[in-house]
């Protein structure tokens, strides 16, 4: 009798065991390398939310890889596919490249969201679920805020990356600044990058004698744009507008302080949010596909609080 009762022990063990094997579930997240505060942040909240999600689904293996550029990141993609995926979440480093990768996992059944940067040509067929944050809007409300406070303004861009959502962003604050008098003196590329925006703000003061106001697309840059023009001591800017929501700048917001009067947000958070719909059209059947925009709002000193979190390493 106890020789049958352990092996029906057993037996049910097993099954138990192929059951959970066959319903276990693997999400493969590839994500640029943090190679400036936006993507540090990105690979922060996607390790962070890693964890969560295989806290609350015990059979989710979640896979992060991070790739410095696109070529890495099509190896990436290689080998997330090989070791067998059910649902890939990707924010590509330049999404045009590896449009060919993404089209190979999702021909396989692969259920494939796209975070923050989508193909140029925004083509459905690569993906199920698109989440990012509203490009357009990111430019559109930081040049609204410089036409309305600094209508004369003389203004200089510093760009991101020769990318589609940077051609939004542009087309966003041209469309902010409608109607104005604000006049772009310059736009140049600072690849979202401190140190080669504090090149082209250097370039900038010695080609200009009189600048008003600053445009950078990102917190990062801003912080070589204010480098810059301590170590020239130039006093005519009038401030510096960015985007994305970092703690150091949204601490300057708070503080009022003169040079950074407002911030625009751009979540690095949104892959979270990526990854928390993708398991849930996994394990939910939840209908998430299509697109998923968050808000570009403004953050001024009256609700920089709500937006400070100390603890994030961006």
């Amino acid at each position: 009798m106890l020789k049958t009762l352990m092996g029906a022990a057993l037996a049910a063990t097993m099954l138990a065991g192929h059951a959970l094997a066959a319903d276990a579930k693997t999400i493969g997240v590839s994500i640029p390398a943090a190679d400036h505060g936006w993507t540090a942040g990105v690979v922060y909240h996607a390790n962070r939310v890693a964890d969560l999600l295989m806290k609350e689904h015990p059979d989710l293996k979640v896979i992060v890889k991070t790739s410095p550029d696109p070529a890495t990141q099509a190896n990436a993609l290689q080998d997330l596919e090989v070791q067998g995926i059910d649902a890939l979440v990707i924010l590509p480093t330049d999404p045009d490249p590896l449009v060919n990768a993404m089209k190979e996992i999702k021909s396989k059944g692969t259920f494939v969201s796209i975070v923050d940067r989508a193909p140029s040509t925004n083509d459905d067929s690569v993906r199920d679920l698109y989440v990012a944050g509203n490009n357009p809007a990111l430019g559109e409300v930081a040049g609204k805020y410089i036409a309305e406070n600094t209508p004369d303004a003389k203004v200089v861009v510093i760009r991101g990356l020769p990318i589609p959502i940077d051609q939004q962003r542009q087309d966003g604050f041209d469309k902010g600044i409608e109607g104005s008098k604000v006049e772009i003196l310059d736009r140049q590329f600072g690849n979202w990058n401190r140190d080669d925006a504090f090149k082209v703000m250097q370039d900038y003061l010695t080609k200009y004698q009189k600048i008003d106001v600053v445009w950078c697309q990102d917190d990062d840059m801003a912080v070589g744009v204010l480098q810059a023009i301590e170590q020239a001591g130039r006093s005519d800017i009038q401030y510096v507008v960015a985007g994305a929501g970092s703690k150091d700048m949204i601490k300057k917001v708070m503080d009022g302080d003169k040079m950074i009067p407002v911030d625009v947000l751009y979540p690095p958070s949104m892959v979270g949010t990526a990854m928390e719909l993708t398991a849930a059209a996994l394990y939910d059947q939840v209908p998430v596909k299509g697109t998923y925009t968050l808000d570009a709002t403004l953050v001024t000193k009256e609700n920089a609080e709500n937006y400070y979190f100390p603890d994030s390493p961006f």
